[in-house]
């Protein structure tokens, strides 16, 4: 293993933040590198043949991409194992980091949907989700799977970033009566590797990125800043 990783980064993408989290956990220290995706470097698009972020540069020209085996990788390579040692419970914590990658693409179908109807059926796609997970948890928590972080805590925590942004202008409900969710989402967000894999104005990013999208999200989004703009007026 280098000295030290190198994670090639965006400041939004919830996939980083799954491997900035793994990293964190296990104590491995590492620089990032921040790539603008409109932009990308000759040699970025070389490392990255999918010309997506994560990459994980580990020495002279050898890089990882793609999230599941970079932090599967890191799992295998460095400090505690997050995954569990029952191959049953291993696989089923795989299929659970999947699902929570169908729960961002869920996401991007909510920000991205063009008018009300598209988005509350975008909104209650994703509750029934979460309404899974509620039966899916461990009832002891506060992690996944109890008292241990695991990488399917690693893969949900941006997930549910993504609502502390979506909660200051739109009443999704998507957690409402679902009590064990709710506790794992605050659980996660105390986590300090959770709150140290973003920056400090991800919230203002990603607000000015879903302003952009001429979406209905952004239309609430719009809304709410009026309605701002007239209560600091009064």
């Amino acid at each position: 293993m280098p000295d030290k990783l190198t994670l090639i980064s965006h400041a939004l993408c919830p996939y980083v933040q799954r491997a900035a989290i793994v990293l964190d956990e296990k104590n491995v220290p590492f620089d990032r590198v921040m790539i603008d995706l409109a932009d990308k470097p000759d040699w970025f698009r070389t490392a990255s043949p999918l010309g997506k972020v994560p990459l994980l540069k580990l020495d002279g020209d050898r890089y990882l991409f793609e999230s599941a085996p970079i932090v599967e990788f890191l799992d295998e390579t460095e400090g505690s194992r997050l995954h569990p040692a029952d191959p049953v419970e291993r696989a089923r914590h795989r299929a659970y980091i999947e699902f929570a990658s169908q729960i961002l693409n869920g996401i991007g179908t909510l920000y991205n949907a063009r008018d009300d109807t598209g988005f509350y059926a975008a909104g209650e796609a994703l509750r029934a989700k979460f309404r899974h997970l509620e039966n899916a948890l461990d009832p002891a928590g506060p992690f996944f799977a109890g008292s241990s972080f695991s990488l399917v805590d690693a893969a949900f925590a941006p997930v549910f970033r993504y609502f502390d942004v979506f909660d200051g202008f739109a009443d999704l409900g998507t957690f409402d009566a679902l009590d064990r969710v709710t506790a794992w989402r605050d659980s996660l967000a105390a986590r300090p590797s959770v709150r140290k894999a973003v920056s400090e104005d991800y919230p203002a990013l990603l607000t000015a990125f879903l302003q952009k999208r001429g979406s209905w999200m952004s239309h609430l989004l719009d809304l709410r800043s009026r309605e701002q703009a007239l209560q600091a007026a009064q």
